[in-house]
């Protein structure tokens, strides 16, 4: 695979977080997290995306959103990097939100 090709991801996880402020943290998450790997944020549409591709090819991308009430984290991945894109998200954004009490409670579509 290239690396301008879109890598096929076979699982799917989605966090709801709820805030008062979720641009806020959909902005600072894909800022800080953008010194290690490939982010974006756009302020006009409050939507975001963080790439992992520190080791080089994609191997998992979380799409954020946010919804009323709640910053919206959809990962997409491969089962062998599922823990720990889930995880390395959820740290830094529950270490933002620490004063806000942020929880990050993943669901899997596979239950």
């Amino acid at each position: 695979m290239s690396a301008s090709e879109t890598p096929v991801f076979d699982r799917r996880s989605v966090a709801r977080v709820a805030t008062d402020r979720p641009d806020r943290y959909g902005r600072q998450l894909a800022a800080h997290m953008s010194r290690k790997i490939t982010t974006a944020w756009d302020d006009a549409s409050a939507t975001g995306s963080l790439s992992f591709n520190r080791e080089g090819p994609v191997t998992g991308i979380v799409e954020l959103a946010c919804d009323d009430g709640a910053l919206v984290l959809t990962l997409r991945t491969t089962a062998e990097n599922l823990d720990r894109l889930e995880r390395v998200t959820g740290i830094h954004l529950a270490r933002f939100g620490q004063r806000d009490r942020l929880a990050v409670v993943w669901i899997r579509d596979d239950g």
